[in-house]
Parts: C-alpha cells; sequence; structure tokens
C-alpha cells in the first residue's frame, strides 16, 4: 500500500484511542453538530493496520488543525484528534458515512471550513464583508422570515419578487424590515382585471353585433303601409341595395336589408325597373316589392317600340301638365343641345331631327321636370344603346354607307315587321333592293309605311296613281333608296335585326290577312300570287 506523504508533527493514533472503536465513538456523540476540521471534512477513524502516517495528506503539507470552537489544536500536544461529527444520522451499518463536501482552498476566506482567528486567515468577522457569513458551496440560504409589518399591515411571504434589494452600504449594520410593493401589486391586479373585464365586454358587444348583423331579421315594418302616400322614383341602373336606399330615404321601408331579402324571396323580384312609383310610407319590405311589381304603383312614361315621335311629345306633354305642343317646340328649337351624335346631324329634308332617338322604354317623368329634361333623358339612352349595339362601325357589314342609314333601316323593320319571325326576313328585303343590281324593283322600297309617316297616318287606302304622283323624299314609290331619316322609333329587336338580317334571297313581302300576318317571296311571280291571297282576303 502506499504510503502518502505527511506534514511534520504528526503522530499515529494509537489503537487504544478513545475514539478508536465503538466505545470511543458512542461516548463522544455529545460533540455531534460540531464543525468538521479541514473545512467539515471528518476524520477517517483507522481500520484494519492504518496509521497515521497512513492518514492521506495534500501537496506534502500537513493543513493547521482546529477544534470545534475555532482554536488551534495540536495533535501532539493532546494526543488526540479533533472529534468526527455524526453527519446527518451517523454512519451506517456498512461503516459508510453521508458525502462530505471536500475541504476548499485555504487560502480562500470564504472556504468550507472555520476561518481562524490568527494569522494564517485574515479575520473579515466584525467588517462589512463579512455580511453574509462565509458559506459552504452548494449552500442555500434559508428563506426570509416573514415580515409582519409590510405596507398594507400582512405579513410579506418570503421570497416576494416585488421586494427590493437590500443596498450594499446596510450590510453586516443590521437589517431592517423588507418593504413590500404588494399594495401596487394589487393596484396593477385590479387595472388588469378592469382591462381584461372590459375586454371581454368589448367582445361580447361586437360579437353580438356580428351576430345581428349575419343572422338577425333586418329591422322591418309589419303591414302594408299607413295609408300615407309617397312618391318615389328610382334611377336608371338602380337594383337591389340601390332601390332599398331610396325607399327607406321615403320611409317607405324600414330597413335596406329587408328590402333586399325581400326582393330575392320574391320569384319575380329581378324584374323591378327604374321608374316613378306611388307607394305608402312604413310599409313590410315584402309588400314594398309586391306592390312595386304591380301596374297600379307604376307612374312612368312608357314609349313602346316604334312609336313616332309626334306620339311622343304628347305624352310628355300631358304628363307634365303643360299646353298641348309645347315639347314638339321644345324638341325642334333645342334638338342640336339634347345630345345627339355627331352622325346624327345636318340631314336634309328630315320631318323631325330627333326621330329615331326617343329611344322606347320605361322613364321616370316627375311633376317638376321640364320637356327639355325628358328629352334628354331618352336620347341619352339612345345614345347608350347605339353606341353599346356598334352602329357606327356595322353599317358597311350590311351595305350602308352610315349608321345613321342603319338607325333608318332599323325603324323601316320596326314598322313593317307583324311579328319577331319576320324582322330579320323584313331587314333582307330592305337591303336586297337598295342594291345597285336589284331589277326587280330598281331600288325601290315601296314602303306604305313611310308614306304613312309623311302623312301623319296609321293605315292609308291611296290609289297607285295617287302616290306615284306625290314626289315627297319619305314616299319611297317615287323615291329610290332609304326615306332622308327614321320613321320611327326601334326597338331592341328590330335593331338586332337590322344588323343581322336573313340570306336566303327574300324580295317581296305582303300581309296575306291585313293584319298580322306576313309572307314572304323571292320573285315577282310569287308575289302576284300573295298579293291575289291578300286581295281575296
Amino acid at each position: 500500500m502506499t504510503e502518502y506523504g505527511r506534514g511534520p508533527g504528526t503522530e499515529p493514533w494509537h489503537p487504544e484511542d478513545p475514539l478508536y472503536g465503538d466505545a470511543g465513538w458512542g461516548a463522544q456523540q455529545a460533540h455531534a453538530g460540531q464543525q468538521y476540521p479541514y473545512g467539515g471534512q471528518p476524520q477517517h477513524p483507522q481500520y484494519e493496520g492504518w496509521s497515521q502516517d497512513q492518514q492521506p495528506h495534500y501537496g506534502n503539507q500537513q493543513y493547521p488543525q482546529y477544534d470545534g470552537q475555532g482554536q488551534h489544536f495540536d495533535p501532539q500536544q493532546t494526543g488526540q484528534h479533533p472529534h468526527p461529527q455524526q453527519h446527518q444520522g451517523g454512519w451506517d451499518a456498512t461503516g459508510t458515512h453521508g458525502h462530505v463536501p471536500y475541504a476548499a482552498d485555504p487560502g480562500d476566506p470564504y472556504g468550507q471550513h472555520p476561518a481562524a482567528y490568527g494569522a494564517e486567515q485574515p479575520d473579515l468577522y466584525g467588517t462589512e464583508d463579512a455580511y453574509p457569513p462565509p458559506q459552504p458551496p452548494g449552500h442555500r440560504d434559508p428563506e426570509p422570515a416573514w415580515d409582519p409589518e409590510g405596507d398594507d399591515g400582512h405579513p410579506v411571504p418570503p421570497g416576494d419578487d416585488d421586494a427590493p434589494a437590500e443596498p450594499a452600504e446596510r450590510r453586516g449594520k443590521g437589517r431592517k424590515p423588507v418593504k413590500s410593493k404588494k399594495g401596487r401589486t394589487g393596484c396593477a391586479l385590479m387595472v388588469v382585471v378592469l382591462v381584461f373585464g372590459g375586454g371581454l365586454g368589448g367582445v361580447a358587444y361586437f360579437g353580438y353585433q356580428f351576430y345581428k348583423n349575419r343572422f338577425a331579421p333586418a329591422p322591418d315594418y309589419a303591414g302594408s303601409g299607413n295609408g300615407e302616400a309617397v312618391t318615389v322614383e328610382i334611377p336608371k341602373g338602380a337594383v337591389g341595395a340601390d332601390i332599398g336606399r331610396k325607399l327607406k330615404e321615403a320611409g317607405v321601408v324600414q330597413s335596406v336589408d329587408a328590402f333586399v331579402s325581400a326582393q330575392l324571396a320574391n320569384p319575380k323580384g329581378k324584374s323591378l325597373q327604374d321608374g316613378v312609383y306611388t307607394l305608402q310610407k312604413h310599409m313590410s319590405a315584402a309588400s314594398a316589392v309586391e306592390l312595386m311589381l304591380s301596374p297600379k304603383s307604376r307612374n312612368n312614361l312608357i314609349i313602346a317600340e316604334g312609336t313616332r315621335n309626334a306620339a311622343v311629345y304628347a305624352l310628355i306633354d300631358k304628363r307634365l301638365k303643360v299646353a298641348n305642343g309645347t315639347t314638339q317646340k321644345v324638341a325642334a328649337k333645342e334638338y342640336k343641345s339634347l345630345g345627339l351624335p355627331a352622325w346624327a346631324l345636318n340631314h336634309p329634308g328630315l320631318k323631325d331631327p330627333l326621330e329615331g332617338f326617343l329611344f322606347p322604354s320605361s322613364y321616370a317623368v316627375g311633376k317638376d321636370q321640364k320637356p327639355k329634361d325628358v328629352l334628354k333623358a331618352m336620347v341619352g339612352r339612345a345614345n347608350d344603346k347605339y353606341t353599346a349595339l356598334g352602329l357606327d362601325k356595322k353599317a358597311s357589314d350590311v351595305g350602308l354607307e352610315s349608321p345613321w342609314q342603319l338607325l333608318t333601316a332599323a325603324s323601316l323593320v320596326q314598322a313593317e315587321g307583324k311579328t319577331h319571325d319576320d324582322f330579320r326576313k323584313m331587314a333582307e328585303v330592305i337591303y336586297n333592293r337598295l342594291k345597285p343590281d336589284n331589277t326587280e324593283t330598281n331600288r325601290l322600297l315601296q314602303f306604305d309605311s313611310t308614306y304613312n309617316y309623311l302623312k301623319g297616318a296609321s293605315n292609308i287606302h291611296i290609289s297607285e296613281a295617287e302616290i306615284n304622283a306625290d314626289r315627297n323624299p319619305y314616299n319611297t314609290y317615287t323615291n329610290k333608296g332609304l326615306p332622308p331619316g327614321p320613321i320611327g322609333n326601334p326597338g331592341d329587336e328590330a335593331l338586332n335585326a337590322a344588323l343581322s338580317p336573313t340570306h336566303e334571297g327574300w324580295m317581296y313581302f305582303v300581309a296575306t290577312d291585313g293584319m298580322n300576318k306576313t309572307e314572304f317571296a323571292k320573285t315577282y311571280a310569287e308575289f302576284k300570287a300573295l298579293k291575289d291571297k291578300f286581295n281575296a282576303n
């Protein structure tokens, strides 16, 4: 067995040392609780022949030894070694003992062994550096006692994070009670609770609003109105919510959403049009939709397809309650300022320069309007329609020179056609007769409708001799080509037919029943047969 180096002045333990053996150890139980020599590490009793010379020493140096009271202890003078302290319940039955930390560096004033009051170790007690006392490694300070006099008079529990750290200048000079910030913490908690509570209230409020807006029924009146009549003008292009806003502003319905829902729920709701309606205040949305779909509520000026301008002027006079002829005079005087396109101006021989531009539709004409305002609205709608159809670009596609001629042809289709199936065939008849190589009629249209327009009549009976004697430009029996301008206001179907005629070689037509049935022919012989059929009827 290797022998460790030892310092001078050490002597081996004697076998009869009272600390050796069970009796010696048991006699020293009263010393339990004292610090171990060498910084708390117990001296090992001698086992099976180990001598003091075999006791381990560190670095060939014997450290000074001290008793449990911090006094220098010399084993050579006393013949005894410091008493070991029982550690954590003493030695166990196997002869081993609990874990004891290693001895600290003796030069470390805060080491694990007790400091001496001598030259070997500096005296740190009684100075500011001595507080808190040196503690062994791994040592945890005990939890501080509760301060019975906190800011609010309540005990302050240990470990309160809000307690301020004790200033360094107070160390070693007596500790003062630790002040707590519990009062401020309570206020902060109260603020958090209030903010959190307010947040919950806000969430609940907005949640309710979201539910009400998304799922709850929209505000709506009950019944079919309170008996107070009101006139509402719905502008062109208004749909759904636009109509609902107008009705709500007039006091008819209670909410826009209720009206939109009622309109969607009604199978005919999408057919609502612009115009002037006579309704009642405080109507349920459903009853308002029903009334607007009824002709009883409509107060619009309706212009039928093919209506001539003279008839339109008379309708405007009646609606505005002005003298007969007032609107016609305004049209003759103001037609250039009503918004006509450039291609519709400066055509000689016209009976009415606005003919063809009072587009057939439904117009909201209120009692406060003036004739010029109504005419301007009609011309504007015609412009929109003709631009959308591309009249200014498609005339050459059907062999015509200008959009003005195309509009004029469409007015003839509207006037001569009896049924929807007639329109495209009628357009082909017009274009075939206008062709320079037409030998059947020699470019003469020979339409009664143009002569009727000239006379301001619907259906006149006149002899061929009388017709052939009239040289007016609107007389297509005596003048080749188209009349000077439109002879009425064509609608959508007539316009589309003029843009897309048939190509079957039709050259003649006859209303064989004198009313609604029109039959077509390609040759003069076929035409003679149709004429005989007409005469027979």
